[in-house]
């Protein structure tokens, strides 16, 4: 990444979600978006739907988890495979710029957004400068 916000820390580890998984765990692609209000991070989670998404925030971590549901359609028994299931975790370390009971998230189309509202001091304001 290019540029990180103030109020927002990227991770470049990831942690298993669960150490009692057998399944590969990867780290989502994300893009992080900003406004004067808010910081907005969209996560790539292909397959994953509401019931199997998980965002929590402990103390200033906010991390990011989904799980795949990999079955075969009834009916059905797998004879060839290519697709690697695994579950998918990010995790972020924030500032106090955000107002942790405000984060917001919401899936559609695999793709998670997470909303972070800023505190008022971490709102860029704008200084008028005048002539002297």
């Amino acid at each position: 990444m290019a540029e990180e916000t103030r109020a927002l820390q990227v991770r470049e580890e990831t942690r298993p979600a669960r150490v009692e998984r057998a399944r590969r765990v990867f780290a989502p692609a994300v893009d992080i978006l900003e406004t004067h209000d808010d910081i907005l991070i969209l996560a790539d989670m292909p397959g994953v739907n509401q019931d199997n998404i998980e965002v929590t925030l402990e103390k200033n971590i906010l991390t990011l988890r989904g799980t795949v549901q990999s079955h075969a359609p009834q009916g059905y028994d797998l004879d060839y495979a290519e697709y690697e299931g695994g579950d998918y975790e990010r995790t972020f370390t924030l500032t106090e710029d955000i107002e942790r009971d405000k984060i917001e998230a919401s899936i559609k189309d695999g793709v998670l957004q997470v909303r972070l509202p800023k505190a008022g001091p971490a709102r860029v304001r704008r200084i008028p400068v005048k002539a002297a």
